[in-house]
């Protein structure tokens, strides 16, 4: 799929599965606003999971979810099982949002998902590649890709949480 086309497509129907087995379903997200995030247990940026709860705690009720996806493409970062994977998020972040499978985010064998995703510019103008774990995409009501943010940014800053307020005002 080119980046031209992704813009007109939703995300709902995109195949991927759970951590745990068995289909992520994506269109259950239809109607809520999702941030997609790219996750690790052992980079630098896995204390992002602490805001990442946060935030979907803060607005669950209100129709958001966070959606972590772990990959291992950077430095070998999420080497884990499925299993050592919920561990590791449930005991040392207690993590409440979906988990999808591990997938490859960028190459050859890039996720459908991040094919859908890659296209949209940061406020930087960045697109493409992503760049490190904890790249952040806000899915719309309608499926559609709003923002993205890069890894450094916290789950919590400014410009995160306005951007999902005006989501769920929308």
């Amino acid at each position: 799929m080119t980046a031209d086309s992704s813009a007109s497509a939703t995300l709902y129907d995109v195949e991927i599965g759970a951590l745990k087995g068995g289909p992520a379903d994506l269109a259950q997200y239809a109607g809520k606003a999702v941030l997609v995030v790219n996750v690790a247990s052992k980079c630098g940026l896995t204390p992002q999971y602490t805001g990442l709860e946060r935030l979907h705690e803060r607005y669950a009720d209100q129709g958001f979810t966070v959606l972590g996806v772990p990959c291992n493409q950077f430095l070998g970062q999420e080497p884990g099982s499925a299993e050592e994977i919920a561990e590791f998020c449930s005991a040392t972040y207690g993590v409440t949002f979906p988990l999808t499978e591990k997938v490859e985010v960028n190459g050859e064998a890039r996720h459908p998902l991040y094919e859908r995703l890659i296209g949209f510019a940061d406020a930087e103008g960045h697109t493409g590649d992503i760049r490190w774990n904890f790249e952040k995409f806000l899915i719309g009501r309608d499926g559609k890709v709003v923002a993205r943010f890069s890894p450094q940014t916290e789950p919590e800053a400014a410009e995160v949480v306005a951007a999902v307020e005006a989501q769920l005002a929308g």
